[in-house]
């Protein structure tokens, strides 16, 4: 290798290299001839270099070859390259000793570039951000990050004084920048130093860091996520049963700051929170927890739907592995974890992803396709290939390294329409002139496919709320491969519907059977989560119509049918208390209520509730088709009146529901068998706060057409109301 040219002396000093390696490291004095070595470094600010070699602790000092803090060594006696390390000493006479980074050979291999330029490595978290590994012989951490318009990218940290000119990063295809800096450990902080096109820098925390500092702290930290022993080895093996379409899913919806503090109104830890939860969630009867997005987000009051640290539980409540901890548990107990996961849009922070080298990378350049105006946000760019990628692998990430048993897929709608919430100007119509996005289509189906390929015991979950059609229906059926989808439209007009005083509800008895003209064209998952108690939404047990006791019964009534209805059920945590307060994430749960009689009893009506729904499997088998339901009556409008069968096989439940506070006395009621029936299942019992309206004893059908039926039974039918009835001989 020649001396050092001024231009490319002023390349290293200025950090505009794109390949440092080029110059500095150790190199053939003639690389033709392969005789003689130099060695070269730059580090600013230094009085003297020495290097050492590794074996025969032979010692050299280094030359000053220019000001600023480039030295050379050239030993032209020496043939081959040797493992070295440099001693080196400051001004204040403080001496320590580094590897150098750029004697080392890339890690990231030319077919983890090929595929993560094509957009199809489904595990990119295992190429990009720091990973600790061992390389030629050496432990240290591994520095890969994607910025193809950056001129330069370098790795600043406590380790090197947070000086972007120690560490510049070599430059491979596809704009992925990549350095091996040995001799650090787990724990350290650092970002990544961008320089811009326009000479910017930016300093950006890493897209793909497993760990991150406590906001408003913004650096990445370095950490290890694959040393955890797991010990649900037991659940992994049959979640796929737990998961199952014909399974019964009884979803527990939370957020992990808010569900119970302290005495001093402190979080609780990952860890304190899994003893204190699963306990309960076990004995309430619920199948699986969902909690709101455990991303790293800066604005703990976006309830983490804005999130910067897509690879990063928060560390408001703990490290990775008190997480994985946290599902570990959950597992062992025999409870799914659903995580909910934002990949619409992302927040406009300087130092994440927006403008990542300074140019709109993974967002869209222009505001009409790249900007949510409702939430203030950045909409991914989907139609890049390595944005796919990224997303996609995130969402492999947390089925893969946290072992997730699902993901419910945010504001899907907004990423289906180019117009979502924008007026006529505003946005940009696709190739054909309409105003379905291509892009996020063509994403959402690859990331159902790509998770259900790699894990299909897992479940995917849309938050969809428009009349899109086949959401959750296989690809190769022209479905977007969701496995479930929320179930708006009967959440809003069920709402609507018990809102309403009784008295006019004879007018709405649409809105209790036109659910069911459209329940099986999808998996629906019936849904009242944390987005319909807040804002001035009132909480459930404020939304019932009437005086108290009438509230409680409205809203017995209420998850009964829902409860009884086709679809998986997924209710936010609150609601199980009849908490009067909206969801406040700056606080608890109102957990002193449960020593009140009527909230109590409310609790305790919905523990038997979830018993009920999760030990007949008619209420749960045949979810999806109108082979689980069918109507006894839904015309009697006129008494507030719908009765139904579920059904599975051969076995049935008899659902009747009174939406009106009036006693329906000797009320007939169609049955498909003769013999022997009982009311099993009565939400006015006084256990549950109710009248105890109801028939006790064994109900005999007898042989009188009804409703269709070849055989029907009469009972007093109690005041806003359910029961169930079986078949008891």
């Amino acid at each position: 290798m020649k001396k050092l040219t001024p231009e490319q002396i002023e390349k290293i000093i200025s950090v505009e290299c794109r390949d440092p390696f080029e110059f500095l490291g150790m190199h053939f004095i003639d690389d033709k001839k392969k005789k003689g070595i130099v060695v070269r470094m730059f580090y600013p600010e230094l009085e003297n270099v020495y290097l050492i070699e590794n074996e025969s602790k032979k010692t050299h000092r280094m030359e000053l070859v220019h000001t600023t803090g480039i030295y050379e060594l050239q030993l032209k006696d020496v043939n081959d390259f040797f493992p070295y390390k440099f001693r080196v000493l400051n001004s204040l006479g403080e001496s320590w000793e580094i590897e150098d980074p750029y004697r080392f050979w890339p890690v990231l291999g030319e077919q983890d570039i090929y595929f993560l330029n094509e957009g199809t490595h489904m595990k990119a978290y295992e190429k990009l951000g720091a990973h600790l590994i061992e390389h030629q012989g050496s432990k240290g951490v591994h520095f890969v990050v994607w910025a193809p318009n950056a001129k330069r990218v370098s790795v600043i940290g406590d380790f090197n004084r947070w000086d972007g000119r120690i560490h510049p990063m070599r430059v491979l295809n596809g704009g992925f920048w990549e350095i091996f800096i040995p001799n650090i450990q787990e724990g350290e902080l650092y970002k990544f130093e961008i320089k811009a096109q326009n000479d910017a820098l930016l300093y950006k925390r890493d897209p793909y860091a497993s760990y991150s500092e406590l906001a408003p702290q913004t650096a990445s930290v370095v950490y290890n996520i694959s040393n955890y022993e797991w010990s649900d080895s037991e659940w992994m093996n049959t979640r796929k049963e737990k998961n199952a379409l014909d399974a019964p899913i009884s979803i527990y919806e939370l957020h992990i700051g808010s569900w119970k503090r302290d005495w001093k109104n402190e979080h609780l830890n990952y860890r304190d929170l899994a003893h204190e939860l699963i306990p309960y969630i076990k004995k309430m009867g619920y199948t699986h927890i969902e909690l709101l997005p455990i991303m790293e987000h800066p604005f703990y009051g976006s309830w983490g739907y804005q999130v910067t640290g897509y690879f990063s539980p928060t560390r408001r409540y703990g490290e990775p592995r008190d997480f994985m901890y946290f599902v570990d548990y959950c597992h062992k107990n025999g409870i799914g974890v659903i995580l909910d996961w934002v990949p619409a849009h992302f927040p406009k922070d300087d130092y994440a992803l927006a403008k990542f080298d300074g140019t709109a990378l993974y967002e869209h350049e222009d505001p009409r396709k790249g900007e949510h105006q409702d939430w203030g946000t950045l909409i991914f760019n989907y139609g890049r290939y390595e944005v796919r990628n990224f997303l996609i692998s995130n969402a492999i990430f947390w089925l893969d390294k946290y072992h997730i048993d699902g993901l419910r897929v945010d504001a899907v709608a907004s990423m289906l329409y180019l117009d979502y919430s924008r007026k006529d100007g505003e946005w940009v119509p696709n190739k054909y002139g309409g105003r379905e996005n291509l892009e996020a289509i063509e994403f959402l189906k690859m990331f159902n496919e790509k998770v259900y390929e790699l894990f299909p015991d897992t479940i995917t979950i849309a938050e969809e709320s428009t009349a899109w059609p086949a959401v959750s229906r296989p690809l190769y059926t022209g479905g977007l491969g969701f496995g479930f989808k929320w179930n708006m439209g009967w959440m809003h007009d069920i709402l609507d519907y018990f809102a309403k005083d009784p008295v006019f509800r004879t007018f709405h008895h649409n809105a209790l059977t036109f659910s069911l003209w459209y329940a099986f064209h999808e998996n629906f998952v019936l849904s009242i989560s944390h987005d319909e108690v807040v804002h001035g939404k009132g909480s459930m047990i404020n939304k019932m119509s009437g005086d108290l006791w009438q509230k409680f019964a409205n809203l017995r009534l209420f998850y009964l049918h829902m409860y009884t209805h086709p679809g998986k059920k997924l209710t936010f945590m609150g609601m199980d208390l009849a908490q009067w307060r909206e969801w406040n994430h700056d606080s608890g749960l109102d957990w002193h209520l449960l020593n009140e009689e009527k909230h109590g009893k409310l609790n305790y009506f919905v523990k038997d509730l979830n018993a009920l729904y999760t030990s007949r499997e008619a209420l749960y088998k045949d979810d999806f088709s109108s082979d689980g339901f069918e109507w006894i009556d839904f015309k009697d409008s006129q008494q507030s009146i719908i009765s139904y069968l579920r059904k599975w096989e051969e076995k049935f439940v008899i659902c009747v529901l009174n939406f009106t506070p009036v006693v329906r006395q000797s009320y007939r009621i169609g049955v498909p068998e003769e013999g022997l029936y009982r009311i099993t299942f009565n939400t006015d019992s006084e256990y549950y706060g109710g009248s105890n309206v109801g028939n006790g004893d064994a109900l005999i059908a007898e042989k009188t057409e009804w409703q269709g039926k070849p055989y029907s039974i009469t009972i007093s039918l109690p005041p806003l109301a359910g029961v169930v009835i079986e078949k008891i001989d």
